[in-house]
């Protein structure tokens, strides 16, 4: 057997860090098995759904690399196969017309409320006869559910769980409208699209009892489930916009990297010994949903950024160079070519110092700066007329040194001896008047990136 999975979410908000592992699960588990990962928009709820959350679901699986193996499937393009399915359902007897109103019905909710009793629908119009229907009203057709016994799942990661069906009342499975609820298209989609494991959130819990109902009055063969924790934020409670990042793109923005996050996702709930650091390929190779625990798991943006900082100082130079680039860009700082090539020079050092992206860029945007460069206060402080003078002196020297690291630290040490300075005293003003901060890399990779030309017209801007 071929193992499939899916990943459906529904495009009525935005792609969140929950769907994001919830997708991550799904794809690993089938790559680990060598089987097929598919895609699946839920767009059945057409007044809540957008074509710009699609876009934003299928650009957010894209930048995470969880590719699906097919084209998406979106659930309205088969709508007539749910309606199809629910009226064979209705011919076996195994489904039948609800004729009540939204009054009736609400009036039935309010009365088992007030008699303690949970509010389900009763079965009005389980077994009455068609000759009783009221003339020019639309019937809701409802799934004729077993009142005796009970659902027996299996679920992969939660366990044996139960519920006996008379908890359960009898589900709409077509509206009066003629359209499929939820519910009753997922099975049918399953079931044609061959799934074989549903990997999706604990919240679902509850509509795998309906749904395990609807497979089996069709006869069909249930795929198997597993119910993964949710995620919540650091206070123990359920994420939300007050946690931080919504959408998994502004995780991209904030300066993540699609493999960090993933990781990150991995670990979140997940387990194998002490690995932490793992490449697509080692998470493909030892993702069992074993190793899912149980709890919920909690969002930590701390662990998220330190992880980040790590796949950054692993992340391919010339990869790093165009978003930052691109960053600068967007800040207004234009780019040319001898800025990307200092950038790239400089990017070894650079990465060293960032944790995201963004810090990496706000790093580099001195290389693409013109005189006179913007001072931060710490900077301007270093640039006294004392300090001033000693950099026109090392100016001198420098422009007769070759610009190596080893004929720089040569100079900057012999000078520095020269002055009755320490080497820190000599370099840190002339960091200040290269980079406007006091923060960068080594002083003798920081003037190498720039050149010697840049380097001396940035220093003697500071002396004139």
């Amino acid at each position: 057997m071929k193992i499939r999975t899916r990943f459906a979410p529904s495009p009525t908000g935005l792609l969140h860090i929950g769907g994001a592992r919830t997708a991550l699960f799904n794809y690993l588990f089938a790559r680990h098995h060598g089987g097929e990962f598919v895609l699946r928009i839920e767009d059945t709820d057409r007044a809540r759904s957008t074509q710009e959350a699609v876009q934003v679901i299928l650009d957010g699986l894209d930048w995470l690399g969880l590719r699906a193996d097919e084209p998406p499937i979106y659930q309205t393009s088969r709508e007539a196969r749910h309606v199809e399915v629910a009226m064979q359902l209705l011919e076996q007897g195994k489904a039948y017309r609800c004729y009540c109103s939204s009054e009736e019905l609400q009036a039935m909710r309010e009365r088992a409320m007030a008699e303690k009793r949970p509010p389900r629908y009763d079965g009005t119009w389980r077994d009455r006869a068609p000759s009783q229907a009221p003339a020019g009203v639309k019937p809701a057709i409802r799934l004729k559910a077993p009142r005796e016994g009970e659902v027996v799942l299996n679920d992969l990661v939660q366990g044996e769980v139960k519920v006996k069906n008379a908890e359960m009342d009898d589900m709409i499975i077509l509206r009066s409208d003629g359209t499929p609820t939820y519910l009753h298209a997922v099975v049918v989609d399953d079931h044609d699209m061959g799934i074989t494991h549903v990997i999706r959130g604990d919240d679902h819990l509850t509509n795998t009892f309906r749904q395990i109902q609807i497979y089996d009055a069709l006869g069909w063969e249930r795929p198997e489930f597993a119910h993964i924790p949710l995620i919540h934020g650091a206070d123990g409670a359920k994420l939300s916009k007050r946690h931080g990042a919504v959408s998994i793109l502004e995780f991209r923005e904030q300066g993540f990297l699609p493999e960090a996050l993933c990781n990150y996702l991995l670990r979140l709930g997940w387990g194998h010994g002490d690995a932490e650091f793992l490449s697509r390929e080692e998470q493909i190779r030892l993702f069992t949903l074993e190793g899912v625990g149980r709890a919920a798991s909690r969002m930590d943006y701390t662990k998220l950024t330190h992880l980040n900082g790590m796949w950054l100082r692993q992340a391919d130079d010339t990869r790093l160079r165009d978003d930052v680039v691109e960053r600068l860009a967007k800040t207004g700082i234009t780019v040319d070519t001898a800025a990307m090539q200092r950038i790239l020079t400089l990017m070894p050092g650079l990465k060293e110092r960032a944790k995201t992206l963004e810090e990496l860029a706000n790093s580099a945007a001195f290389l693409s700066r013109n005189v006179p460069l913007p001072f931060e206060p710490k900077a301007t402080a270093l640039l006294t007329l004392e300090n001033k003078e000693m950099l026109a002196r090392l100016a001198s020297l420098l422009e007769g040194t070759s610009f190596t690291a080893e004929a720089i630290d040569s100079t900057l040490r012999a000078f520095a001896e020269a002055e009755g300075r320490k080497l820190g005293q000599v370099a840190q003003p002339l960091r200040a008047a290269l980079t406007g901060s006091t923060m960068s890399p080594g002083i003798d990779s920081t003037l190498i990136a720039l050149g010697k030309d840049e380097a001396l017209k940035r220093i003697l801007a500071v002396t004139a």
